[in-house]
């Protein structure tokens, strides 16, 4: 997977198209992505314990990685990620502008 956690990413397709976000969690045998501020459900909980207090609350689901592509931190675009050998250690590179990402 190209997408790494803490990358800034933007959504390419679907009802959050065009919102960007940071990548909170990374699910590499499903293909998906928990990304903050996207695709955005509710879920309705039921109090456990006494006391506890039952609700509505709003939670960030999984994306799949292929309606993602990493916002390059340089020229501020979305951008494929690309590879260089750099003193033996492979780093990702924007395609555009070949700045190195983190």
């Amino acid at each position: 997977m190209k997408i790494k956690k803490g990358d800034t990413v933007q959504v390419l397709s679907g009802n959050d198209k065009g919102k960007t976000g940071e990548v909170l969690e990374i699910m590499p045998k499903n293909d998906k992505v928990v990304v903050k501020g996207v695709n955005v459900r509710k879920k309705h909980i039921k109090p456990r314990r006494q006391g506890e207090e039952g609700g509505i609350i709003a939670v960030e689901c999984a994306v799949s990685s292929s309606k993602l592509n990493v916002v390059c931190p340089k020229c501020n675009k979305p951008t494929r990620i690309g590879y260089n050998i750099k003193d033996d250690k492979k780093v990702r590179v924007c395609k555009k502008c070949g700045a190195e990402l983190k």
